[in-house]
Formats: structure tokens, C-alpha cells, sequence
């Protein structure tokens, strides 16, 4: 978000409710409170890991707004063994309506990722007809995998805010 803030750019961290339980129609109310507040704005979301697919979840939704573009890094599309995410990701995601409330999309993942195989990226990015980003021993993005930060993500929305 430094990046974003030397660039004029505001940016914010959405606080995701029960994170330790997830609930899809929690944060998606989340993300919906804060697009609606923002609505006179151009607007892009960035999501890793469960973020993604609350992002899409999102965008299926009847009442989401249209937003510039999206982000999505190391997300799930389909059902894993981690079974308290499974909320999010209980039925195919709507490709067409996505693609249509979404301007431009990429998709950032890691080649080794452990948690999220890369097959969720390329299934994604494929659906969406988005940007693909394979990061090489990227794991799953995150702090564990040592990351802090992701200048694929930076280098993504400066595309973005020049298409």
C-alpha cells in the first residue's frame, strides 16, 4: 500500500470478519460496504488466498457494483481439504457475470504453491480470460513463503490504471 500512497494512489486493508471462521456471506457484505462507499471512485480489488474467492463471490452478487479491475493472487476456485473455507467455494463460480462487473483481471500465483495448486490460477485466468502471473518459487504468496511484499501486484494495477 506504500507503493500505491507515493503514487497518489489511496489504498486500504479491508478487516474481514471471523477471519479464524470464515463466513462467505460475511465478506461479502464486507467488501459490498465498502465498494458501495466508494462507489464514485475508480475502484480495483486485491485479494490473496480466501480473498479471491470472496472477491468473486462478490462480483456475482446481483447488487455488486461494476469495478475497474481485480487482483487475485493465490486464490482457491474449488473445493480443497481445508474444510472451513468451504463456504466460499460450494458451487462453480459464474464466469460471465464476474467477467462483466470486472474491467481488467489478473491472476498472480505461485508455481509451488502447496496450500492452492496452480491449477486454480490457470482455471481462473482461463475463465475470466485474465492476465496470467505465475511467480517461480512463489509458494503461496504470503509471509511463510517469505514474501512481504508483491511487485507482481504493483506492476499488474500500474497496467491496469494505464489501459
Amino acid at each position: 500500500m506504500a507503493e500505491l500512497e507515493k503514487l497518489d494512489i489511496y489504498a486500504c486493508s479491508l478487516p474481514m470478519p471471523t477471519p479464524e471462521k470464515p463466513v462467505c456471506d460475511e465478506w461479502t457484505t464486507e467488501i459490498a460496504r465498502h465498494v458501495d462507499a466508494s462507489a464514485e471512485h475508480e475502484i480495483y480489488l486485491v485479494g490473496h488466498s480466501l480473498g479471491t474467492p470472496a472477491i468473486l463471490r462478490y462480483l456475482e452478487l446481483p447488487s455488486a457494483q461494476k469495478i475497474a479491475g481485480a487482483i487475485l493472487v493465490s486464490g482457491p476456485i474449488e473445493k480443497l481439504e481445508n474444510k472451513k473455507i468451504e463456504d466460499f467455494l460450494n458451487k462453480e463460480f459464474d464466469f460471465k457475470t464476474i467477467k462483466s462487473k470486472a474491467g481488467k483481471v489478473c491472476v498472480i500465483h505461485g508455481d509451488n504453491d502447496t496450500l492452492v495448486p496452480v491449477g486454480h490460477a490457470k482455471r481462473l485466468a482461463k475463465g475470466l480470460a485474465a492476465e496470467l502471473v505465475i511467480v517461480k518459487n512463489g509458494g503461496h504468496l504470503n509471509g511463510s513463503s517469505g514474501w512481504t511484499s508483491l511487485p507482481q501486484a504493483l506492476e499488474a494495477l500500474n497496467k491496469m490504471f494505464k489501459a
